[in-house]
């Protein structure tokens, strides 16, 4: 099956990488991170044949990732967003 091949993850994880850009928030980053993970553990031959087991570890992945990226680049504690303009004025 297609699933099988290690190319189809990573490929898969680049285009969710690719997309991240596009993104508010880091919601893809580690979905990204997840399919380039289960690519490389499907190209060594750890990972199994099992589809659905190939996409818990890529949602298992995506939630520490996650949590990183918002503890690195997110909202401070404390930080308060001030509006100066509003988007209806001219």
């Amino acid at each position: 099956m297609l699933w099988q091949q290690a190319w189809v993850w990573v490929a898969g994880g680049v285009a969710l990488a690719a997309l991240e850009m596009l993104a508010p928030g880091f919601y893809l980053l580690g979905l990204a991170v997840g399919a380039l993970l289960v690519g490389v553990l499907v190209w060594v031959g750890v990972m199994g044949a099992s589809l659905p087991v190939m996409v818990l570890v890529m949602a298992v992945t995506a939630v520490p990732v996650w949590l990183i990226a918002r503890r690195l680049v997110g909202v401070r504690a404390g930080q308060v967003k001030r509006w100066d303009r509003d988007i209806n004025e001219n």
